[in-house]
């Protein structure tokens, strides 16, 4: 599988990302283009796209949270009809390598998962467990949408473990969206 990341503005691959984003999140549930484009345009992120036979597999938007020392995963998704094939998996195994080899300093991974008892929500948080996420207790709710979130974790460095304390790990998230959408540096 193919790895294709960049951290500027690329029209021709955020064309192939752009499906799977909207496809693997609903409209109330991700940053408008305009938003992402912004991101990019303040050096705040990364996309990554994976290639199956030259076609895009999955997207993933992240972002690196210096105070923490850890890479923020905002979204990832892999195509619908490509998906129970293990792609989630490699693309996850993916992301830690790239974030060691970008930083070799990284702490770990943190992402924010669904915290609401469904079905849908459940089989993400699966997933991420699968791929060696930890999740956490704290249950976050944002004041601008409805739904509730609890923080996951992958620590790469057992010398330097990153905090099961849900509180603190959304720190970092939150130091994130607060740059994406209000402009901070």
């Amino acid at each position: 599988m193919e790895h294709v990341t960049t951290a500027q503005w690329d029209e021709a691959l955020w064309a192939e990302a752009e499906p799977i984003y909207e496809e693997g999140f609903p409209e109330h549930g991700r940053k408008p283009r305009r938003i992402v484009r912004r991101m990019f345009e303040r050096k705040l992120c990364a996309l990554h796209v994976w290639r199956e036979q030259g076609e895009a597999a999955a997207m993933a938007l992240t972002a690196f949270d210096a105070p923490m020392d850890v890479l923020v995963v905002d979204y990832m998704a892999v195509r619908h009809r490509l998906r129970g094939r293990g792609i989630g998996l490699r693309c996850a195994a993916s992301l830690r390598g790239w974030a060691l080899a970008v930083r070799p300093g990284c702490r770990g991974i943190v992402i924010e998962a669904e915290a609401e008892a469904t079905a849908e929500n459940a089989a993400r948080i699966a997933f991420w467990q699968k791929a060696g996420y930890v999740a956490t207790e704290y249950v976050h709710a944002y004041i601008w949408v409805p739904e509730t979130y609890r923080a996951m974790r992958l620590g790469f460095d057992p010398e330097r473990p990153l905090t099961d304390d849900g509180r603190e790990l959304f720190k970092a998230i939150a130091r994130y969206h607060e740059k994406a959408y209000r402009g901070g540096t």
